[in-house]
């Protein structure tokens, strides 16, 4: 099924002829045609349209994750005021101030990269302000992952025993080893070796 043989005119740009899927003529694509585009990734953009993309995506990461340690902020400030906390002994005690830390230290991590982006707005530091919010994002998933696990530990902990905890946390560990470190780590390998599955 063969679209067309000639130039076609799409918004004023001259393009060559486009071929069904599956056919032997390469589909050729109006990407990356800008003479400002400094990366053939498939998108047309300058440097400073990446940049401003690549915040959106940090912002928008920063809101999924601000939201998650929030509620295990809130659930932990909440345990503080219940009639049973008198009850934890020292080492739960410890534990739980432990998390409480953490916790601020995540939201406190994962904030960053705005407090920067605020600093230096408009100073055209974009390309800085996303390399920083990456490094904040991926050092806040660190924070939060042993925040989760620490969590997990210590309700199992006070509401079954000590050993039910152990279990929680190595269980808890695998699963978020599994999804957040080894799959991502897979899929790039498959992308890196460039099989696109």
């Amino acid at each position: 099924m063969h679209f067309g043989t000639g130039a076609v005119s799409v918004s004023g740009v001259g393009l060559p002829s486009v071929c069904a899927a599956g056919e032997d003529e390469p589909m050729p694509s109006v990407r990356d045609t800008d003479p400002q585009d400094d990366l053939s990734d498939g998108r047309d953009e300058s440097a400073s349209e990446r940049a401003d993309r690549n915040w959106n995506e940090v912002l928008q990461e920063l809101r999924v994750m601000q939201t998650g340690t929030q509620i295990l902020t809130g659930f932990l400030l909440a345990l503080a005021f219940q009639p049973a906390f008198s009850d934890l002994n020292d080492g739960q005690r410890a534990i739980y101030l432990a998390l409480v830390v953490l916790s601020a230290l995540s939201s406190i991590v994962a904030l960053a990269p705005v407090a920067l982006h605020r600093m230096l707005f408009q100073r055209r530091a974009k390309t800085q302000v996303v390399a920083y919010g990456h490094a904040a994002l991926v050092t806040a998933l660190v924070t939060v992952s042993v925040l989760l696990i620490g969590v997990v530990g210590f309700v199992f902990d006070v509401v079954v025993d000590r050993p039910a905890a152990i279990v929680a946390v190595v269980a808890l560990a695998l699963v978020i080893l599994t999804l957040w470190v080894a799959a991502p780590l897979a899929i790039r390998a498959r992308l890196t070796n460039g099989v696109h599955r």
